[in-house]
């Protein structure tokens, strides 16, 4: 799927962007608006970005992963580089200091990740803090057209940019699990 950016002032608008969008087929789990003011958005139905995805959590905790693995890797190959292996004593605790390695390393990088900005996010900021609002939609090849022409009807919202969107199974699931939540007691 893929990306667009969207920036405008009118929440307005920008709901009834929205609404076209959804009529013509596109699912909420789609359309998002990242907004600096989110008491702002409560008078309006629009869909906004939840507070774990504006942070760079899973980016950061995922290279924090790929730094223990290669670190719990080495402390593996040292182990079995000196001999230690032979004795039965030792083994359990390497590995033991290996995952701890790992779950640490992991653990850190989520940790470094939930203090900064989401990286997808960082060229709006200057907009953002001028009181702006990003709206983005993630669409598939087939969707362009009809994103495209439901946005040239609205002149008050302007394409900031495109990137590689959330994948379509992600979309999937999100659109499940809300269908589900719906429907459970």
């Amino acid at each position: 799927m893929k990306r667009h950016y969207y920036v405008s002032e009118d929440l307005a608008e920008l709901e009834q962007l929205e609404r076209e969008l959804e009529s013509s087929g596109l699912d909420p789990e789609q359309i998002h608006v990242l907004s600096e003011n989110a008491a702002e958005l409560d008078g309006y139905d629009l869909r906004p970005v939840d507070s774990i995805s504006k942070k760079d959590m899973l980016h950061s905790g995922l290279v924090g992963l790929g730094i223990g693995a290669v670190g719990a890797a080495l402390i593996l190959a040292l182990f079995f580089q000196s001999g230690l292996h032979q004795s039965a004593t030792w083994g359990p605790a390497v590995i033991f200091l290996a995952v701890a390695f790992l779950g640490f390393c992991t653990w850190e990088g989520g940790l470094w990740g939930i203090q900064t900005t989401n990286r997808a996010f960082k060229r709006f900021h200057e907009e953002l803090q001028r009181g702006k609002h990003i709206f983005f939609v993630d669409v598939k090849s087939e969707q362009e057209l009809v994103l495209n022409e439901a946005v040239a009807h609205h002149v008050n919202i302007q394409s900031v940019g495109e990137s590689d969107g959330a994948p379509a199974w992600w979309v999937g699931a999100n659109k499940n699990f809300n269908r589900f939540t719906r429907w459970a007691p």
